[in-house]
């Protein structure tokens, strides 16, 4: 036998036949493996935290919290996992698992897990190179997020951007307008009559594997006459509480694998725990902050009144802040007089307003929507939005589809920070 040991964490159903069998081997000293049994996930999360080296995590597949969060979490810290039993609709390399185990499996199959996928702890070992979850997955459509200040209309501009590339007809079908919004409001918009599904329930389904395409597709609505996909935010406010990390960002990943374009309405909040000390914080602007670190256009919308064009200003800076790009920020001006000398008002207050931020120099100048008082009315009856508002829009996209494209070719080469630990580690031999 190997004299590679190993420390393992198991997780399962206190009466699985297989996780006393594995404490009675390595009480036995039948397996080289020093077992550590856990009682729970965060159990497991706290024994990864506490500093010392774990070869693998062994989880039951019906163990309550066994998602998609604890397994990267998990192979973050260099500890594999292997799941033992069977896994309805899917395999578990869905969820980013190491390997699976069958409910009655052997000695030889144990240590075979071991040592194809875990470090053993007595010699140093390289560990694989941990995967993108994408890597089946080369494809991905653009992401425009729609941001700004409340009142200052950014549903409404979500709306008639998402008809304005849905008016394309190479477009047709390949239109997603995405309410991530903390009090979500596209719903009462469309009148659609229904809150489910919806956003909760796209992530919640990615919290243990990949859907289809079709499958993403059929928890969207199709907003008739408008030529674009609807899918519905958040229930009630409080509801950002159930959002994962890991399920979110994956659940996004597959809206962009199903759409051409996303246009994710967003909250314009992004303080995080660098910024505030809070965790609780960073958790509630977990959406915006993925949506924006990921959007290749973001649209800052705001107003032309005098608290409406420093509310603007603000953002931007919050935003430039925040890591988000000049060259994908689009301020906006919505509900913008007709005049062009006011026009050229506001362009000069924001100029002078956002005078000195040298990581803003590179921001263009703000584009105007002008007022539509007949909106509301279009709204109620559920009619397509006014060309005044449309054509701006899709003139935007065309002017930005190069930028779009050349983000495309650049992402394929960018280069990509290398996590701690996943390149392993060696000794000197002295000999």
């Amino acid at each position: 036998m190997s004299e590679d040991r190993w420390v393992v964490l198991g997780l399962a159903h206190p009466r699985a036949g297989w996780f006393s069998t594995m404490a009675k081997w390595s009480t036995a000293a039948a397996v080289p493996v020093d077992f550590v049994k856990c009682v729970s996930p965060d159990e497991v999360r706290a024994r990864l935290a506490g500093g010392r080296a774990h070869s693998a995590l062994l989880v039951g597949g019906d163990v309550v919290g066994l998602d998609r969060d604890l397994v990267d979490e998990t192979r973050t810290t260099g500890c594999a996992v292997i799941v033992v039993g069977p896994r309805r609709g899917s395999s578990w390399t869905d969820l980013n698992a190491d390997a699976a185990l069958p409910a009655q499996f052997e000695r030889a199959d144990l240590i075979a897990a071991l040592n194809e996928h875990a470090p053993a702890i007595d010699e140093v070992v390289s560990l694989p190179a941990d995967e993108s979850e994408e890597r089946n997955f080369d494809w991905r459509g653009h992401l425009i997020a729609v941001t700004g200040p409340g009142g200052t209309g950014t549903s409404t501009v979500a709306i008639a951007l998402a008809q304005a590339l849905g008016a394309d007809a190479s477009n047709s079908g390949m239109i997603l307008l995405a309410d991530m919004a903390r009090t979500g409001e596209q719903a009462m918009l469309h009148d659609t009559q229904e809150v489910v599904p919806g956003l909760q329930e796209l992530t919640e389904a990615h919290r243990t594997g990949h859907l289809a395409t079709d499958e993403v597709r059929r928890m969207a609505f199709d907003a008739v006459g408008r030529g674009y996909h609807l899918l519905l935010g958040l229930r009630r406010h409080r509801d950002w509480t159930v959002i994962r990390r890991r399920s979110f960002t994956q659940a996004l990943s597959g809206l962009r694998r199903s759409y051409r374009f996303v246009v994710a309405e967003v909250d314009c909040d992004v303080e995080g725990e660098a910024e505030t000390g809070s965790i609780d914080i960073e958790e509630r602007n977990l959406i915006a902050r993925t949506v924006l670190e990921q959007a290749e256009l973001v649209l800052v919308i705001g107003t032309s009144s005098s608290k409406g064009v420093h509310a603007l200003c603000r953002e931007l800076r919050n935003l430039s802040a925040f890591g988000v790009p000049t060259d994908r920020l689009v301020p906006m001006v919505n509900r913008a007089p007709r005049s062009t000398r006011r026009r050229s008002e506001i362009t000069a207050a924001l100029s002078a307003l956002l005078d000195g931020a040298e990581e803003l120099n590179g921001v263009p100048a703000p584009m105007y929507l002008p007022e539509r008082r007949d909106l509301d009315d279009l709204i109620r009856d559920a009619a397509p939005m006014p060309s005044a508002l449309t054509q701006p829009l899709h003139r935007l996209i065309a002017a930005n589809s190069g930028i779009l494209r050349s983000r495309r070719r650049d992402a394929a080469t960018e280069p990509v920070a290398v996590v701690p630990g996943s390149l392993g580690s060696w000794v000197e031999d002295d000999t």
